[in-house]
């Protein structure tokens, strides 16, 4: 047995409740070292041989690791526990001691694992909306222009036109209103919008004032006009916040420009000096942008006024949610703040984090209540786009993500082929439209939530920002078959309602086929997908070289 692999962490999403009454555990062992591993375990109070044995699932398997899992009942929830392991020729205990022969109970209190105690704070709470959703990402200046009383002197591009980093195309909060019922033909039952608030930039990543609309999208009354027609059809929208940094025309840098040290806001923002200068550059900016300081998000202060930023637009215009620019450059400290107050305000409104790479961290129930996964993202490429993974590639791929949060967390995550942040996937897999037509299988089958960037039910192609932010083509929309694939998708996972318990992801035995299996409340669900140049199987299941099939509860659609 190779011990170096053994991995258990407790309070973690190797140990975490799910209800008062129930804790997942998980162990981590060497990809295909184990035969058969159980877990062992009483009350940490009892003391004796009352210990009961319950077998465990090797649920994912990564590229070198796999992970077993097995859901405790607990009538007693101050839990000890151990592993036992049997690898083909041995069998081993595994405890904080690490892997032994033998295993003296009676002893237990000094190395066993624990968890102490279900606290009923401390179990987060998956929102069933979020991981039920399919969402529908837009960037407000190129999706639609409805609003004709505006004042339209700032429109630089005709629509249509290739974008460059200082277009501005005219879209507007009316012009999402007009499309509501498009969008929740589409099979889309949420949206995130890009930033909405008072900025120079057509992007509004650099915010000047958070508590006014941007006059080029429209007013406070279109956005309450939007939220109440998002809700009348029974959708959802999530807003986002940009709270690493602001814009150097944001009054309380102004301020700090004018007095210096003598500024009531000189400690909102990191500055080593006592003036803020660009050449050389002397405060803390986001990324290399000097038109962006960053806010001190340790300052209590700052704290208090972005959070009631955060608060307002719930309270006043009640959405739902909230999606974190650059989140990770913030500080815990304000993350656990933000949250509880935000969940104070709207207990169903959700926390997605912009995070690109591993968050676990903050995914632990005190602040985000997901990420962003660009990781699926990148896997979708290596597999579809890139060729740098084949179907077993990337099935330990996609199992080495899942193991990286709780069973709460996955299906919760907000997953995606691409973003205003990143090429358009149809450019990426060189425009072919099975690939994307699988890619997409792949993203509405995965466990969270799938998110799809305006346009790509029109095949709309891009490379890197500003490009992928082309206009939306209405009228192309009306002649593609993508439309009527992304509704079929969608009420596949309404018809099954998924949850991650159960989830498959494997190759076939021939290594040709990618096949994900889920099982739902109400029906199950298979995929498969070919991307060899040959024919693959999986059991009776042959996929021809390029293409998917896609079965639920027993009959193939797709």
């Amino acid at each position: 047995m190779n011990q170096f692999a053994l991995l258990h962490i407790a309070d973690s999403a190797y140990c975490f409740p799910v209800s008062e009454h129930e804790m997942v555990i998980r162990l981590r062992t060497a990809k295909n070292d184990i035969e058969k591993a159980w877990i062992v375990f009483e009350s940490k109070y009892v003391i004796g041989d009352s210990q009961k044995k319950l077998p465990m699932e090797k649920e994912l398997s990564g590229e070198l690791y796999d992970y077993y899992s097995v859901k405790l009942e607990l009538e007693d929830t101050r839990l000890a526990y151990v592993f036992y392991l049997y690898d083909g020729k041995e069998y081993f205990y595994f405890s904080e001691d690490g892997a032994t022969v033998t295993y003296d109970f009676t002893k237990g209190y000094y190395n066993f694992f624990q968890y102490p105690y279900i606290n009923s704070a401390d179990i987060l709470k998956k929102e069933a909306w979020l991981s039920q959703a399919c969402f529908y990402q837009i960037f407000i200046d190129r999706f639609c222009m409805a609003d004709d009383k505006k004042d339209k002197s700032y429109i630089n591009l005709k629509w249509g036109e290739i974008p460059n980093s200082k277009s501005f195309a005219g879209g507007d909060l009316k012009g999402i209103i007009s499309k509501l019922d498009y969008i929740k033909e589409l099979g889309c039952d949420a949206l995130y919008l890009t930033p909405i608030f008072t900025s120079p930039s057509n992007h509004k990543y650099d915010i000047v004032d958070y508590f006014e609309i941007d006059p080029q999208f429209g007013d406070k009354a279109d956005l309450k006009e939007l939220v109440k027609g998002i809700h009348d059809r029974e959708m959802k929208i999530v807003l986002d916040a940009v709270f690493n940094h602001v814009s150097e025309k944001n009054d309380k840098f102004r301020d700090v420009l004018k007095k210096g040290r003598d500024s009531e806001f000189f400690d909102w923002f990191v500055i080593d000096g006592d003036f803020p200068t660009k050449d050389p550059l002397n405060y803390e900016v986001f990324a290399g942008c000097k038109y962006m300081p960053k806010w001190n998000t340790s300052n209590p202060k700052v704290q208090d006024h972005l959070i009631s930023i955060a608060t307002y637009y719930i309270n006043e215009f009640d959405i739902d949610g909230w999606r974190l620019d650059v989140s990770d450059e913030i500080s815990h400290d304000f993350w656990r703040r933000f949250r509880k107050e935000v969940k104070a305000a709207k207990e169903s409104a959700v926390i997605i984090g912009e995070n690109w790479h591993d968050a676990s961290n903050y995914l632990r129930g005190d602040q985000y209540d997901s990420i962003m996964n660009y990781a699926f993202t990148k896997a979708a490429l290596d597999y579809f786009a890139y060729g740098k993974l084949d179907a077993e590639g990337v099935s330990d791929k996609l199992n080495d993500i899942l193991a990286r949060n709780t069973d709460t967390v996955n299906d919760m995550m907000l997953n995606l082929l691409d973003s205003h942040d990143t090429d358009r996937f149809f450019s990426e897999v060189h425009e072919d439209k099975d690939r994307l037509k699988a890619a997409l299988a792949l993203l509405y089958l995965f466990p969270g939530a799938p998110s799809i960037f305006y346009g790509t039910e029109c095949y709309t192609v891009g490379g890197y920002d500003p490009d992928c932010r082309r206009c939306m083509e209405w009228g192309k929309e009306k002649g593609t078959d993508l439309k009527a694939l992304v509704k079929q998708l969608s009420d596949v996972r309404k018809k099954c309602a998924f949850s991650f318990s159960g989830t498959k992801i494997y190759a076939s035995e021939d290594k040709k086929v990618l096949c994900i299996k889920r099982l739902g409340e109400n029906a199950s669900a298979a995929l498969y997908i070919n991307e060899s140049d040959t024919i693959g199987q999986d059991n009776d299941i042959q996929v021809e070289p390029g293409s998917y099939r896609l079965f639920v509860g027993g009959g193939e659609i797709l």
